[in-house]
């Protein structure tokens, strides 16, 4: 075994880390290191530590083989599809039976990935505790822990939550949950655990970045660190103890989701599917979603930025039924067969990394902050939907965007996806459940339905009297 630079018994033996990083050309990382107190000293061991310096090399040098996203985009065929408007080989009433079925049996988690924080929002906080309800000025947390206390509550069970945090929002998240008593759901039913990272290089020389003279610039891994974090995390142990057979996923942002929805669950295991996902039709040929397609006779996705520069001919080829071959677009929200999940973890750590450019901020050589104004840096993710080519007779289920998808990522004044959108976007679609119970809202009147008041219009048929009129914003909960 050979010698490391830092013990948990001894200070951080200064010449070690040199003849570590001298290899790589990052013998920068110790500039400041007379400088450092032994705290901080021991913090920035710690993280270099922690690097695969031979991997981060291998990814900025290209030499790690990605795919030719031409090559690939040329043998694309449309996905295996449930859609909208159609012939279904199984029904959605036998479907949603299968579901409510699978949820009363007590076999179903819910993972939500919440790693992100609200910078896009001017929201210097985890992106769940972003205020979203129109009336009530609910957050995303209390929306989505809410729908799942109230599918548990509709089916006699409890449905456990496995919330994957991030280092930038782990401690916040965990203690505002612990203040508002996980909004209804147990303690012991809330497994928090948080994604691994990655050190940011800038994109000229492949030096890593340093956020402190102290510390690495490090962002989260990606959403395609989920599994090996779960798994890490004994997440994947506690949901085989409790006899769960299957876990919806979805991400924080979109108050719209229908959190372990019976039917798409139904869908998904009359098919015998290991991994199935929602999609919706894309407006246009080169909208910002993953496009969904079958490859090889295996589903896939393949990122708008991998597509887009991609030529319109290619982009926009149409299938036999005169359809674009990459009319799905992915929106982020799954269901794992557990017993998949348990096999793919052994493959989880040979997941692609995706590079991206990304502005930065770093400490500079004389110690000095710099905050660009354009990429400078290369950061590397993976993704958890390449799991798909993985999972066998994998599915893809569309949904109607109106109604099952709006996500908050931008912030006022941009034109799709800010807060007044997504909101405009929730009181359209309680205001329709309203009306389907022959209630009255008053035009430009606000309404919103806490998911515990109901989840659907059939739901809120059974709560509303017809005879109801709204005439001023509220909030039935």
């Amino acid at each position: 075994m050979k010698d490391s630079p830092v013990t948990s018994s001894a200070k951080p033996d200064l010449k070690l880390f040199q003849q570590r990083l001298q290899p790589y050309g990052q013998e920068h990382l110790l500039a400041f290191w007379n400088q450092l107190d032994a705290k901080q000293q021991a913090k920035l061991a710690a993280q270099i530590e922690e690097v695969d310096f031979d991997l981060l090399q291998r990814l900025f040098q290209g030499d790690v083989s990605g795919p030719s996203w031409e090559e690939l985009a040329r043998r694309a065929e449309p996905p295996t599809a449930i859609r909208l408007q159609g012939e279904k080989v199984h029904s959605a009433q036998a479907a949603r039976q299968r579901g409510e079925e699978l949820l009363a049996a007590g076999q179903v988690g819910v993972v939500i990935v919440a790693g992100g924080q609200g910078t896009r929002l001017g929201f210097d906080h985890p992106k769940g505790m972003f205020s979203i309800g129109a009336v009530s000025g609910a957050p995303l947390f209390q929306i989505l822990l809410e729908k799942i206390l109230a599918r548990g509550r509709r089916y006699g069970v409890r449905i456990p939550l496995y919330l994957m945090t991030s280092p930038a929002t782990d401690a916040e998240t965990r203690e505002y949950l612990r203040s508002k008593s996980y909004f209804g759901l147990l303690a012991e039913d809330v497994k928090i655990f948080c994604q691994g990272t990655m050190p940011a290089v800038d994109a000229e020389t492949g030096k890593l970045l340093r956020a402190a003279p102290d510390s690495l610039f490090l962002s989260p891994d990606g959403h395609g660190g989920m599994l090996a974090a779960l798994e890490r995390s004994g997440g994947l142990a506690d949901a085989r103890r409790r006899g769960l057979t299957q876990l919806f996923y979805c991400q924080i942002d979109n108050p719209l989701v229908s959190i372990a929805d019976p039917e798409f669950l139904g869908f998904h295991l009359l098919s015998q599917s290991e991994l199935s996902t929602q999609v919706i039709a894309k407006q246009t040929s080169r909208d910002k979603v993953g496009n969904v397609a079958m490859i090889d006779g295996r589903l896939q996705i393949i990122e708008y930025s991998d597509l887009n520069p991609l030529s319109d001919d290619l982009i926009e080829r149409r299938g036999t039924d005169g359809e674009w071959i990459f009319w799905a677009g992915s929106i982020g929200v799954h269901v794992f067969d557990v017993a998949f999940l348990e096999r793919a973890a052994g493959h989880s750590a040979g997941l692609p990394f995706h590079r991206a450019s990304k502005a930065v901020p770093y400490v500079d050589a004389r110690g000095e902050r710099v905050e660009p104004d354009s990429p400078n840096a290369i950061k590397f993710e993976r993704f958890i939907f390449d799991l798909l080519p993985l999972a066998e007779r994998g599915i893809v289920v569309e949904i109607d965007e109106v109604t099952n998808f709006a996500p908050v990522k931008n912030a006022p004044g941009e034109s799709r996806d800010t807060p007044e959108i997504v909101q405009q976007a929730m009181i359209a679609l309680h205001r329709r459940w309203l009306e389907h119970a022959g209630a009255r809202v008053l035009s430009d009147v606000p309404v919103e339905i806490s998911p515990l008041f109901a989840q659907n219009k059939f739901e809120t048929a059974q709560r509303v009297t017809p005879a109801t009129t709204v005439t001023e914003p509220r909030y039935f909960c």
